[in-house]
């Protein structure tokens, strides 16, 4: 089985998120005291004390820039925590922010949705309170599997179920 890569935040895109997010407004960073945000810069939960910030991002906006798409209404845009400074990036291992329910939304070349599918990771729920990253699950690798064996499919994102929240995206090989 092919295994598929979560991709995190593009670097151009960190540094103008830095400076003023997909809303226009400026970065307002802060110490996170508690830790835990889920920081989609180097795709893991941040610790207590780090710089971050809350950003308003359009990840298929930026992709539709830089592949000509156009996706009309279903481009959107949300909150999503960084790293306020620069950080090292990802480490190429596992599927990020585990958790018993995520939804991978399919999207065609020309930006519009084409489905998505719910996975429930009940084998990751048990160790995401205690994890950065956990191994790859057989339900997340079989959900890209399917979508990426429709051809109409470029990309994949990886949202939350309770509020929609983009977490990585997923694109073909």
């Amino acid at each position: 089985m092919t295994t598929y890569t979560a991709r995190p935040i593009d670097p151009a895109a960190l540094k103008d998120l830095r400076t003023a997010d997909d809303a226009d407004r400026p970065m307002v960073p802060f110490a996170d005291e508690e830790g835990g945000a889920p920081l989609r810069c180097c795709l893991r939960r941040s610790e207590p004390g780090e710089r971050i910030a809350l950003v308003s991002y359009a990840p298929l906006r930026r992709w539709a820039a830089a592949t000509g798409a156009d996706p009309g209404a279903y481009d959107e845009q949300g909150p999503v925590f960084i790293h306020a400074d620069d950080c090292p990036g990802p480490h190429p291992h596992g599927h990020p922010f585990p958790g018993a329910h995520r939804t991978v939304r399919r999207y065609s070349a020309d930006g519009r949705i084409l489905g998505g599918r719910l996975v429930e990771n009940a084998e990751n729920a048990e160790n995401a309170e205690n994890a950065e990253n956990v191994e790859s699950s057989d339900a997340f690798d079989e959900a890209f599997a399917e979508a990426f064996a429709d051809p109409e499919v470029a990309l994949v994102h990886v949202r939350t179920v309770e509020y929609g929240c983009f977490l990585y995206e997923v694109r073909r090989a």
